[in-house]
């Protein structure tokens, strides 16, 4: 199955990170990690453990529920103790804090929200279990959150990406010898987010077998193991059979043989390169817009809304679960749309129509 051991090894390293992480949390929080299991990605978990660290560190040290025991020997009574007001003290203090190696922390209207969302699913699952009496976290309201706009590049910043990636141009001399060994791989990655709007996890994810040039087209596994195939056009498929030339001379690491794109190390790109590699290149062409993978995908939403109109399509090809999600990304466009018909309905027909 194409991309399987990539994403089995990731999952592999992932959960033993989050058992790692779960030396820290009390015992009792295995069920849960047990329990979510078969319905949340590895990732999504490995999340979790992260935020329920911060929140039982904060029980710890700014309450007094648990003064008399470590965090680990903790029992599950300790969440019946728990109330909503301090649930709402916890998100004050998410504002601006100090981890455990005393570096300063703070957390946006977005990182407030989704910490808040752990402690709901931590809660909900002993609740619903019966290991709980009470669930304080229901209680607690989601932080308000202020829509930003969304940053995209336009049409001749798109280009001038492109140009700037092809040409390295505005480069040391340094930066340009390293430039020229991986010119031709880091134009096929961006061409490839810029002209399909997949998620960066999905472009490092790509196995040599999921890039099929005769029906151009690609197969990614997208958010919960879906497997669906995206298609490419001519830009993106030139881009691809470039690099893939040049990827055949290359022998891999072993374990990274079946990896599309590869490291200057023989190994499969990692998301973290290809986030840098993005942001050494748009910074040549804008300082007033932050350019990530995800700002490219957006950016391909745009372009594919404008030529087609249809918030559905864009939808299916981006892979959102819900149209509404798309909607709300692209309601600028749409109002832009709404606005631009508003004289295609004529009421009256016009002279000439009626001399007809």
């Amino acid at each position: 199955m194409p991309n399987k051991s990539y994403h089995d090894q990731f999952s592999k390293e992932t959960n033993l990170k989050i058992r790692e992480l779960g030396k820290s949390l009390p015992a009792f929080c295995r069920y849960f990690f047990r329990g979510i299991e078969p319905t949340t990605q590895a990732r999504t978990r490995l999340a979790y453990a992260y935020d329920l660290i911060v929140f039982f560190n904060y029980l710890k040290s700014e309450t007094t529920l648990c003064e008399e025991k470590e965090i680990p020997d903790l029992t599950i009574q300790v969440l019946d103790k728990v109330t909503p007001g301090i649930i709402q003290d916890y998100l004050e203090y998410l504002k601006l804090y100090n981890n455990k190696d005393s570096e300063e922390r703070t957390n946006s209207e977005r990182g407030l929200n989704r910490k808040l969302a752990s402690i709901r699913s931590f809660y909900r699952y002993f609740y619903e279990m019966e290991m709980i009496s009470t669930n304080p976290a229901s209680i607690v309201r989601m932080p308000k959150t202020h829509e930003k706009d969304i940053v995209r590049l336009e049409g001749s910043e798109i280009s001038d990406l492109l140009e700037a990636v092809d040409s390295g141009a505005n480069m040391t001399k340094q930066q340009r010898a390293y430039h020229e060994k991986t010119r031709i791989r880091d134009l096929a990655v961006i061409t490839l987010l810029l002209g399909t709007g997949i998620r960066v996890s999905e472009c490092v994810g790509l196995d040599l077998q999921d890039v099929d040039f005769k029906n151009h087209g690609i197969r990614i596994t997208r958010k919960g193991g879906n497997q669906v195939i995206v298609y490419f056009g001519d830009e993106v498929e030139d881009a691809l059979y470039n690099y893939l030339r040049e990827r055949m001379s290359v022998i891999p690491q072993p374990g990274h043989e079946d990896a599309f794109f590869l490291s200057m190390q023989k190994k499969r790109l990692s998301v973290h390169s290809v986030e840098n590699l993005v942001k050494k290149y748009a910074s040549q062409v804008t300082q007033l817009k932050k350019i990530t993978p995800h700002k490219l995908r957006s950016t391909y939403g745009t372009q594919l809304y404008r030529e087609t109109g249809d918030i559905y399509l864009v939808a299916d090809v981006l892979g959102h679960s819900d149209v509404n999600t798309t909607k709300k990304h692209y309601a600028a466009l749409e109002d832009e749309r709404r606005r631009s018909a508003r004289n295609v309905v004529s009421l009256r027909k016009k002279d000439s129509d009626e001399s007809d």
